[in-house]
């Protein structure tokens, strides 16, 4: 059975040619730091099991001392020209978005068909992780396509990932960090704790205000934490659970997915959430670094309101 395995060990062997790409790129003075960081990561992915809870948490920290002496450059990556690049923009249009499409395209189709496939009576694919699955089969599928139709030089993909990935950094570890984070907030208590000032907020019986209270939490948590996983296992465990599933008889497919959206709307308004909101400012040089913030108010704030009326309404037939 194929499962979260072979998709780590994908991403570890693409880190792991990202750090010996770096310690090769005699162009960025902090290669060494790059590659540390990288190899770091490629190891936590490639060989994590073995490492142990201790071995993992001493490369977290290693990952953060990294990080926090500003060890990590950015070098040059050798592909194809500017000139190519343009002659390509001008040739292909907007038809050069269209290996993107295959992604998401992938991961919705494999959802729904890879769980059907199996082999002498066994699933071929974890059913649990059957989109995580699809997701890594999309980006393969949509890389083969590129290939095969631009015909780029063979390091090209390695290449411009690394300038991308050293373009952003230690934030693009920072939603895994979060997540573990939350984790060990509700491994803490916090939920409970949340959960009993809450209580104290809601009126008897009120499902609004329950819901109300959830879906604002799991926002301003967002906000705080700076990632919407990192929020679900607190408000999860302070209201969705033991009030609105337990206590009111909600769905919990509906309370999950549409709460984890509203903390999405979170992850719109946080500068906590630097890889999302931080990063993109830096990489198109806005002149405002909390622009791109700004730009996404607009929606978070009535999205939020909608996902609120969308638990009250479906929630609770």
């Amino acid at each position: 059975m194929i499962g979260l395995p072979a998709l780590y060990t994908f991403a570890g062997l693409v880190f792991a040619a990202f750090a010996i790409g770096s310690l090769r790129d005699r162009s960025n003075a902090k290669r060494l730091g790059n590659a540390a960081f990288w190899g770091l990561l490629a190891l936590s992915f490639l060989a994590g099991d073995q490492l142990g809870d201790l071995g993992n948490g001493v490369l977290v920290l290693c990952l953060v001392a990294l990080a926090g002496a500003g060890a990590l450059g950015s070098g040059s990556a050798k592909t194809t020209s500017p000139e190519e690049r343009t002659e390509l923009s001008a040739r292909l249009g907007n038809r050069l978005f269209l290996p993107a499409l295959i992604i998401p395209v992938t991961a919705l189709v494999g959802s729904a068909a890879f769980k059907a496939i199996s082999v002498g009576g066994t699933p071929l694919f974890d059913p649990k992780q059957v989109t995580l699955l699809s997701l890594g089969i999309g980006v393969v599928l949509a890389l083969a396509v590129s290939m095969l139709w631009l015909r780029p030089p063979a390091r090209a993909p390695l290449e411009e990932g690394r300038r991308l990935i050293d373009s952003v950094g230690w934030a693009a570890v920072l939603p895994q960090m979060l997540a573990s984070l939350g984790a060990v907030f509700a491994l803490a208590g916090v939920g409970e704790v949340v959960g009993d000032i809450a209580g104290a907020l809601i009126p008897d019986g009120s499902r609004f205000a329950a819901i109300a209270v959830f879906t604002l939490g799991m926002a301003g948590f967002t906000m705080i934490m700076g990632n919407a996983f990192a929020a679900f296992p607190v408000m999860a465990a302070a209201i969705g659970v033991p009030v609105l599933i337990h206590g009111m008889g909600g769905n919990p497919a509906v309370i999950g997915a549409v709460g984890m959206l509203a903390g999405f709307c979170g992850t719109l308004m946080t500068p906590m959430a630097a890889n999302f909101n931080i990063v993109p400012a830096a990489l198109l040089e806005l002149k405002n670094r909390n622009g791109v913030i700004r730009a996404q108010i607009a929606t978070a704030l009535p999205l939020l309101a909608v996902n609120l009326v969308i638990i009250y309404v479906f929630a609770f037939r």
